[in-house]
């Protein structure tokens, strides 16, 4: 199959849903709203009735200036405080300069002399309050993340607008924030980390492909309402789909049967007898009839299927392509230690990786994991210790970082050395609009570029696939299963 004939199969796969996550202040947002509607609605209410039933007061509110310039005022001072009662924050912020202290961010950000309240949030967070006396660029992306956090939410009139904030905390660090944020009034939140999100939140909004679903609850049960709706729809679509054959197929012999009949009119003579052309008429515009009523119950179980698996999400099989190699294993470590400054990352670390092994590397944040795989691929030669690779070992490898990814995506995968039609049709899989193919991936959002870089990987086969961080902003890979080839 090549790439148009895949086009054109997943043509009706064009958006990918995203699942937005609402904290216990959704409800609590909409009640203040409701609230100044009432008022609002109240006063059109009363000035309603009154210009219905009572002449006085329609004779007081359009004889007196006063009187209508009031009510007009009041309508408009309503309106806006619908529109102004809560005012949105956006996480994370935009940063003029990175290098300044953290407690000079509060202060830019916050305009705010109570630094108390920024150290209350911090010891919730379980970060040290010496960290905000550093410049932020020095710090962690998770330690960064945290200091925003608590910043942020010193403010006691916003409504914070959060956009995964768990993507540079380590597992305990995710706790620790979804912790604090079930703690919280005043947010939306978006994230993939399921786990996450049920341990923080009891609404959520869903953008599905076709429509849009509220639900309270955590990630969890909306996911087990989804998953039921989707399977009594797939039922219902095979059940229609039977239908509308076994119909298609009796409209097909009435019709045949009604032409039958209309061949006889002008039959010759049986045993001296004409046949009775007004009874094979009539029966004629009968089969006619239930053949027209066939087709239109056919129309209307075709009509109620094009309503169906509209929101429905497939998962495609995305496969890897490792290559054998002669020696094992393809990797031997042995004391393998490093150093950041003065502060020892990897402490004599030992271990090997054979054929068709499949490895985690687990630790918290600032532990030596990203170090760890720059040694192996020879980006990072400050260590100490023994490292073997076995000869020409061919490694596919995705990193972290996306910032360098610029430029036109056809020119980054020919200089990948990948096959393009395979690389797109992965793509595409990933719910990679065709529309990105043609744009510089530097307007791409960090979860289309990690997606280019999957695809590439995904596209060039090698002994070993080395994948740091892969699903780190990246939006609904758990729909696909990656598969061994081997």
């Amino acid at each position: 199959m090549d790439y148009n004939d895949f086009e054109n199969r997943v043509n009706e796969q064009e958006s990918s849903t995203r699942t937005f996550e609402v904290s216990q202040a959704f409800p609590a947002l909409m009640r203040k709203v409701y609230t100044w509607m009432v008022f609002a609605l109240a006063i059109s209410g009363i000035v309603g009735y009154g210009v219905a039933t009572s002449e006085n007061l329609l004779n007081l509110i359009f004889s007196s200036r006063i009187t209508f310039y009031g009510i007009i005022i009041a309508e408009l001072v309503l309106v806006w405080k619908i529109s102004k009662s809560v005012d949105f924050i956006k996480f994370p912020p935009n940063l003029s300069d990175t290098s300044k202290l953290g407690i000079e961010l509060y202060k830019e950000l916050i305009s705010d002399e109570e630094e108390w309240k920024l150290f209350r949030e911090l010891n919730l967070l379980n970060v040290e309050e010496k960290l905000v006396y550093r410049e932020f660029a020095t710090l962690s992306k998770g330690e960064q993340t945290k200091i925003l956090l608590a910043i942020l939410f010193t403010r006691e009139d916003g409504f914070l607008l959060i956009d995964e904030p768990t993507n540079h905390l380590d597992m305990d660090g995710r706790k620790i924030v979804s912790e604090y944020l079930k703690s919280k009034k005043g947010f939306l939140l978006i994230s993939h980390d399921r786990v996450f999100l049920d341990g923080c939140i009891n609404h959520v909004i869903s953008l599905n492909r076709n429509s849009i679903d509220v639900q309270s609850g955590n990630f969890t049960s909306w996911y087990e309402n989804k998953l039921m709706k989707d399977q009594f729809e797939i039922s219902q679509n095979e059940k229609l789909r039977k239908d509308i054959k076994r119909l298609k197929e009796a409209a097909r012999q009435s019709q045949i049967w009604s032409d039958k009949i209309e061949n006889t009119k002008n039959a010759v003579k049986v045993s001296g007898v004409k046949p009775d052309k007004g009874h094979i008429g009539h029966q004629s515009a009968k089969m006619m009839k239930k053949s027209k009523n066939l087709e239109h119950r056919q129309n209307k179980a075709i009509e109620e299927k094009q309503n169906l698996l509209k929101d429905i999400e497939t998962k495609e099989n995305l496969l890897l392509h490792p290559l054998h190699h002669h020696k094992n294993p393809l990797i031997s470590v042995s004391n393998l230690s490093s150093y950041y400054g003065e502060k020892q990352i990897l402490s004599n670390v030992s271990f090997e990786i054979k054929q068709g092994d499949i490895v985690a590397i687990y630790g918290s944040n600032g532990s030596g994991k990203s170090t760890l795989i720059k040694i192996l691929l020879g980006l990072n030669h400050e260590y100490t210790g023994e490292v073997k690779l076995a000869s020409n070992l061919k490694i596919s490898y995705i990193p972290q970082d996306t910032s360098d990814l610029t430029g036109s995506l056809n020119e980054y995968i020919h200089k990948q050395d990948v096959d393009e039609t395979l690389c797109k049709i992965i793509l595409r899989k990933l719910d990679f609009s065709r529309e990105l193919f043609e744009m510089d991936m530097k307007n791409y959002s960090d979860g289309q570029k990690k997606k280019v870089l999957i695809a590439v990987s995904l596209s060039k086969p090698a002994h070993i696939f080395v994948w740091d961080e892969p699903l780190r902003r990246t939006i609904k890979l758990y729909r696909c299963n990656i598969k061994n080839t081997d």
